[in-house]
């Protein structure tokens, strides 16, 4: 008897929050369904997660975590990749602060065009990058954390403490958005790399197909560096949700069904963790069902 595919882990999921979910106020004003405490775990033997029963854009997806690699927080160099996914924070801060209705298109351009106002109104405060590469201790001194579980997966691979995460308390306050997928821990076993993902907040319909795709490609850069091959990606989630505005839309892909996962592979190896460019980055055999439009609960 064949196996289950495994994207029905995403499938049930969203059918469970539809059946039972908690309908909660939620700070977007937008409402929610929710459930608490989740898994899913896929073999990237098998293919990487990248759902097929609708498209997802996975090359935003890995520019997106290849900003993240950089340490950056600033929307600048993902507007210059076209990648307008973290627009809706700055922009909102923008015309509240200011009570300019400017759109979101002069907005973009301004900040692509203008250096100070860039610098002004493009940065999102001490978000994923800063904490990923450069978190600030007591101290000042600034720890770069990939570097360490890279370290750490070449030097002591056995180690139960190979992981990172962007949860700095101190920071949460000065950040657009504090961090939603925030610890992620490593683990070495016959010569493959496993990756668990804890999200605490998870937009079910439209955050977790990105997030899920931008960790294998991390997965993948830094299962490359280390020499080690593919095993595991699990997934953690805390609140899980679907938006009152992505009903409709969960209820049009529940009754798709799933085709084969594609493979994500790397195509040079890069010098270092530093050196990946999306260009790097291949997906084969992806063919899914059509993309299914929602807006951002901002």
């Amino acid at each position: 008897m064949p196996s289950r595919h495994p994207e029905y882990q995403y499938l049930d999921l969203m059918e469970q929050i539809l059946e039972r979910g908690d309908r909660r106020v939620d700070r977007t004003g937008v409402g929610a369904l929710s459930i608490f405490g989740a898994m899913a775990r896929f073999d990237l033997g098998a293919g990487a997660p990248i759902l097929t029963t609708k498209r997802v854009y996975w090359k935003t997806a890995v520019k997106e975590m290849l900003w993240f690699v950089t340490g950056g927080t600033n929307i600048r160099p993902l507007l210059k990749e076209n990648v307008r996914i973290w627009t809706d924070w700055p922009l909102a801060r923008f015309r509240k602060e200011t009570g300019e209705a400017i759109s979101q298109e002069a907005f973009e351009r301004r900040v692509v065009e203008d250096d100070s106002f860039a610098a002004r109104w493009g940065d999102l405060g001490p978000v994923y990058g800063k904490q990923w590469r450069r978190w600030q201790g007591p101290d000042g001194r600034e720890h770069d954390q990939i570097a360490g579980v890279i370290d750490a997966l070449r030097h002591n691979p056995s180690s139960r403490r190979i992981l990172f995460h962007a949860w700095n308390v101190a920071e949460i306050d000065r950040m657009a958005l504090p961090p939603c997928h925030m610890v992620y821990q490593f683990h070495v076993s016959k010569g493959r790399l496993s990756c668990m993902m804890l999200q605490r907040s998870a937009d079910l319909f439209l955050g977790c197909p990105f997030n899920w795709a931008g960790t294998v490609a991390l997965q993948s850069m830094i299962a490359q560096q280390c020499d080690l091959e593919l095993g595991e990606f699990i997934w953690v989630g805390g609140d899980v949700h679907l938006y009152l505005n992505h009903l409709d839309q969960a209820r049009a892909q529940l009754v798709r069904e799933p085709r084969t996962f594609p493979r994500l592979t790397l195509k040079r190896r890069a010098a270092s963790i530093d050196d990946y460019r999306i260009e790097d980055f291949e997906v084969e055999g992806y063919d899914p069902h059509p993309h299914i439009a929602a807006d951002v609960a901002v």
